[in-house]
């Protein structure tokens, strides 16, 4: 499994994806954060916290991580490598655990560097250090989590067609739905309201965001992950027979 996650990031730095995808996460959420006035702007909110960060980010990540799996495996079935994959001293399952760890690591690399925020805000503090350090580092959590779900989504999609705009567009619809979806549907059935929202990922991240990691929020996002990674699996294994 480990050649497969090697190959994975060796290939998305072998081109400019990875450099692209890394400068197109820092450079929107520094603009939005830092520069351009609105409500995502820190300096104008006059609170020391990362709110408006981890309130953009899954939206910038919507389109970013179906970015980076679309070819994950529509790429290996447009050159005619799947086969060839499939056939390696591999099981299968091994396979898309090394696409999607490859896949979530080079997200992940894109996130590091949003540390240095931590820092800038807690010196804009009055007094210098006052930041939610809880709730900073739940939600960085939260994050990770939502990563790794949107990319489970983004794999299994990249393997319903060898063309990745395809393969693309289904898993920015999924992620929007799953993030946003439920919580725009219990708006209109507002006496079911808890329970509809309870399936979005955001009604989770958001309870994340608060410092407190809740088993219920942490085996959601797991049981995701892991369902559409079976997805990957199931579809994988009807190709190979």
């Amino acid at each position: 499994m480990k050649s497969i996650i090697f190959r994975e990031i060796k290939s998305f730095f072998g081109s400019p994806i990875g450099y692209l995808v890394i400068a197109v996460f820092l450079i929107g959420n520094g603009l939005f954060l830092w520069v351009f006035k609105g409500g995502y702007n820190i300096l104008d909110s006059g609170f020391a916290d990362l709110s408006p960060f981890f309130t953009l980010a899954p939206w910038i990540l919507v389109f970013l991580i179906p970015a980076v799996t679309m070819r994950s495996f529509s790429d290996e079935k447009k050159q005619g490598t799947l086969e060839l994959l499939l056939t390696k001293p591999l099981s299968i399952w091994q396979i898309v655990n090394g696409k999607f760890l490859g896949s979530t690591l080079l997200i992940v690399m894109a996130i590091i560097p949003t540390f240095i925020y931590v820092w800038v805000i807690s010196g804009l503090g009055s007094p210098e250090g006052n930041i939610d350090m809880g709730s900073t580092i739940g939600s960085y959590f939260g994050l990770l989590f939502l990563i790794a779900a949107y990319s489970s989504i983004g794999i299994f999609t990249s393997t319903l067609s060898e063309n990745q705009i395809v393969a693309f567009i289904v898993a920015v619809f999924l992620c929007f739905f799953f993030y946003f979806g439920f919580e725009s549907v219990a708006m209109i059935v507002p006496s079911f309201q808890d329970l509809i929202s309870g399936f979005g990922m955001q009604d989770h991240f958001k309870s994340m965001s608060r410092g407190v990691i809740d088993t219920r929020d942490v085996i959601y996002f797991v049981s995701i992950t892991v369902l559409f990674l079976s997805f990957t699996v199931y579809k994988l294994k009807s190709i190979k027979s």
